[in-house]
């Protein structure tokens, strides 16, 4: 291919549609978290013990964690077969629908059983959805950029979840603010029908977007693998091992945004729309700080400003937790900024580009999903493993739990090959001579036979 014929580079509007689609993706997961945290319990699981009743609600929100592997395996599958763009768009499309769906649920009340078997069934679908969607927005964001700013342009993937869990949260308060008869009839249905809207914006956007130069590339020169993930699975597995480690970091947001939401309001008192608000603060206050940490992971390395995050996390998880446990607002209030805003920001920032980079192009889409699914399975039943424990002891066996996931991220994270400045073509040498390696291993075999 000539220089000419080079494919065209669209960084700007690969962030923005990696932005709009992953809004809409945790926006509707999130919401899903708020619900579980505060409603779900009284519409769903009526017939236990409130406290039960809350850890099956949690239960249903670590169900959409199960279904994120195999979501991310099949459509990254396509997504490394067919394009990186078709593969976003049925993101979008199944997410968006799985969300209007729950807001239509009938309660346990009107059809009994069958309406938590239900939720569970659409909460497998979002989670089938999610699986995919930040490995694609990823892999088509680094695909578009420039070496030199890989990490800038793919952070807005995480504006983009900042975004979604703030829009969820907002949308919320009024919510949560409702007398509990109109919340428990038709209120907690209203967040989930507005992501239509968030919908046909991000499909709009994606629509107009080029597929990669480096898939079209790839394609072009028939390099399109069968079964990527075979490829995965025999050449780049211990990348994938590396990713799922520094994945379960994912934690650590989990805990703020689901469990500690509902430790907070239910078991010290804190007033629902106050918590929420400072939830949403945070979390907004995210959207500044992230590019900023992608941007200088371009500069002086992913790892580096990926240890920040790991360290004041897994320190910080201490003094934050007990802070909650203390029912003083404003002291929560900036604890929370200061962990999620400020040491948590500095994972997101990087992630998205770190991950990515660990994978050759045949099969980045296929390898990242399978990694980062596969660690956040821990985080997906956090508040689930949270509100267990807090029963037995309170909030310090949380913090240990918090803690003890940063030793693992943290060791990942170590092993990690730096990639800031690597070249796509560098990116590819481990898979490329690994492949090599393989073949001339079968070759020589098949000449001794």
């Amino acid at each position: 291919m000539t220089d000419n014929e080079t494919p065209k580079r669209t960084p700007v509007k690969a962030a923005l549609a990696s932005l709009l689609g992953s809004t809409l993706e945790y926006y509707d997961f999130f919401i899903y978290g708020a619900a579980a945290a505060l409603v779900f319990n009284h519409l769903f699981f009526t017939d236990v013990d409130p406290a039960v009743g809350l850890i099956a609600s949690f239960a249903t929100f670590g169900v959409g964690y199960i279904a994120r592997p195999l979501g991310g395996l099949v459509i990254g599958h396509f997504g490394d077969r067919l394009g990186r763009k078709r593969a976003l768009l049925t993101c979008l499309l199944l997410m968006g629908a799985s969300s209007f769906l729950i807001g239509c649920l009938p309660t346990y009340e009107a059809v009994g059983i069958w309406a938590p078997i239900m939720l569970t069934v659409l909460r497998l679908a979002q989670g089938f959805s999610a699986g995919a969607e930040s490995a694609g927005a990823s892999t088509l964001t680094v695909e578009h950029s420039p070496t030199n700013r890989r990490g800038f342009f793919s952070s807005f993937l995480s504006v983009g979840i900042a975004s979604g869990s703030v829009l969820a949260t907002v949308v919320f308060i009024p919510v949560a603010a409702l007398p509990d008869e109109a919340l428990y009839s038709w209120g907690w249905r209203v967040p989930f029908w507005i992501s239509v809207v968030v919908v046909a914006v991000a499909y709009f956007v994606r629509t107009r977007l080029e597929e990669t130069p480096v898939f079209q590339e790839i394609a072009e020169e028939d390099e399109v693998r069968n079964l990527p993930i075979k490829d995965v699975v025999r050449y780049q597995f211990p990348s994938v091992i590396r990713v799922m480690g520094a994945t379960t970091m994912g934690v650590m947001q989990s805990l703020v945004t689901v469990f500690v939401l509902a430790y907070a309001t239910q078991n010290v008192g804190v007033d629902r729309p106050a918590m929420l608000t400072i939830i949403a603060v945070a979390t907004g206050l995210m959207t500044i700080v992230v590019p900023l940490a992608g941007r200088l992971s371009d500069r002086v390395g992913r790892r580096p400003v990926t240890f920040i995050a790991v360290v004041g996390c897994g320190l910080g998880i201490f003094p934050y937790l007990w802070i909650v446990s203390t029912g003083n607002a404003i002291a929560i209030a900036v604890a929370t900024v200061v962990f999620l805003s400020l040491f948590y920001s500095c994972r997101e920032g990087v992630w998205p580009a770190f991950y990515a980079e660990q994978f050759a192009a045949p099969v980045r889409y296929s390898g990242m999903a399978l990694g980062n699914q596969l660690g956040n399975l821990i985080a997906g039943f956090a508040p689930l493993i949270a509100a267990s424990l807090v029963v037995i002891g309170g909030w310090v066996p949380v913090a240990v739990f918090g803690a003890g996931v940063a030793v693992i991220a943290g060791t990942a994270v170590y092993f990690m090959r730096e990639t800031s400045s690597l070249t796509p073509q560098r990116l590819d040498e481990p898979y490329e001579t690994a492949r090599a390696n393989h073949t001339g291993r079968a070759a020589t075999n098949s000449l001794t036979k």
